[in-house]
């Protein structure tokens, strides 16, 4: 059994470290026999074993899972604030036809499977939240399968050291999460499956289930159909009943039949109350409700004349954004370094400038998991580039 973090002798003094890796010789042949064969994008690396990061003990159980619990803890109050409140779900640019639904989703305590908290660390400072994937999250099967891999050869082949370990128990917690939403309910999982990032994320996550003993489906999501009844259904004319989505709700809500969510008997995972947390305007409503919180960046809606306050230097994020797209940092009042893209119709949010560590050039950001409000493991998303996208390489991380 994989563990979280295990007691061991560390230096709390010693900062977060990228240290020089030698990789493995068969780690491609490991990662395609294993289902991860989207290691590779556009003929770049995706995965990067060349190097790891090192935490201590300390930094992982105070510094990050800590914080990790704290935020998802206020991330749970301001839902509770917002579902009914007509002013929040306006500035989050939600379409008010859904207001029923998500505050439906919330009062039936609706459960959420997982989600990832991207932070800036550096192993100094505390932890800064940048930004929740509270919806559609990505990079959990390099997270929980591969680099818990890369962790035991890597000990074997003595690459790192033999009282290294990983703070990781994400799999457990998937299976052990699946047992309680499952119910006995046949579980259909759906996404854009054209997509090999999003195939593997959905083959991995029904693995879990399936471990959990739950009956599965994977479905395209252009392949649900709907009965006159008003229910979803499969290719088999199955009643959905219960479905995870790698498919954002805010695209759910502008589809052909996102008029249909609120009638269908469908119990969405994650469920639709997560449609206030994907939305990167909470980082201005979590910096209002709690003013100076440690771990927080000052941020405010673009159009709030407060947002003044940032002065020249600040990060300007759509609303709705993935992988990075459309964010720009302005420096000195000027745009450095910006990643184009589609977003930014709904209006954009400032939040205030905290540059990533810079290690021999690479540009680091640390994902921190949750699966059922459990904090649970880290992933290491690194780039050229201080806006973290879709082609940032992944590297593996252990404690020593």
């Amino acid at each position: 059994m994989r563990m979280a973090a295990t007691r061991m002798a560390a230096d709390s003094s010693r900062p977060m470290q990228r240290l020089a890796c030698p990789e493995r010789d068969d780690w491609r042949l490991t990662a395609e026999k294993t289902g991860f064969d989207f290691h590779t994008l556009d003929g770049e690396r995706y995965w990067d074993e060349r190097a790891c990061y090192a935490f201590t003990l300390d930094e992982i159980e105070n510094r990050i899972e800590a914080p990790t619990a704290e935020i998802d803890a206020m991330c749970l109050e301001l839902v509770a604030c917002a579902v009914d409140d007509e002013e929040y779900l306006l500035r989050l640019k939600i379409p008010e036809a859904f207001w029923p639904l998500i505050s439906e989703s919330w009062y039936r305590d609706e459960a959420s499977l997982y989600g990832r908290l991207d932070l800036r660390f550096d192993g100094r400072g505390p932890a800064k939240l940048l930004e929740y994937n509270a919806d559609t999250p990505t990079s959990i099967f390099e997270a929980a399968v591969f680099q818990w891999t890369w962790l035991e050869q890597a000990i074997e082949r003595r690459i790192i050291p033999a009282r290294a370990d990983q703070f990781n128990s994400i799999h457990e917690r998937l299976i052990e999460a699946w047992r309680k939403l499952g119910e006995g309910r046949h579980l259909h999982l759906t996404g854009t499956t054209e997509n090999p990032e999003d195939a593997g994320t959905l083959a991995y996550l029904e693995d879990t289930a399936r471990q959990a003993g739950l009956e599965t489906t994977l479905i395209d999501i252009e392949d649900i159909g709907l009965r006159t009844d008003g229910s979803f259904v499969d290719l088999d004319n199955r009643a959905i009943e219960l479905a995870f989505k790698l498919y954002p709700w805010e695209w759910m809500f502008h589809d052909e039949f996102g008029a249909r969510l609120a009638k269908a008997p469908t119990r969405w995972i994650e469920p639709p109350w997560k449609a206030i947390l994907s939305n990167k305007g909470i980082l201005p409503l979590l910096w209002e409700m709690f003013p100076d919180h440690s771990n927080l960046l000052p941020a405010f809606f673009e159009d709030d004349p407060n947002a003044a306050s940032l002065g020249a230097g600040f990060v300007r994020k759509p609303l709705y954004s993935r992988e990075g797209a459309n964010v720009a940092l302005v420096s000195g009042g000027v745009t450095v370094v910006e990643q184009q893209g589609p977003y930014g119709a709904e209006g954009f949010i400032r939040q205030a400038l905290a540059p990533l560590p810079n290690f021999s050039g690479q540009y680091p950001v640390v994902g921190s998991w949750l699966v059922d409000h459990t904090p649970c493991g880290l992933s290491i998303r690194e780039d050229e580039n201080p806006i973290t996208g879709n082609s940032s390489r992944f590297l593996p991380h252990a404690i020593l």
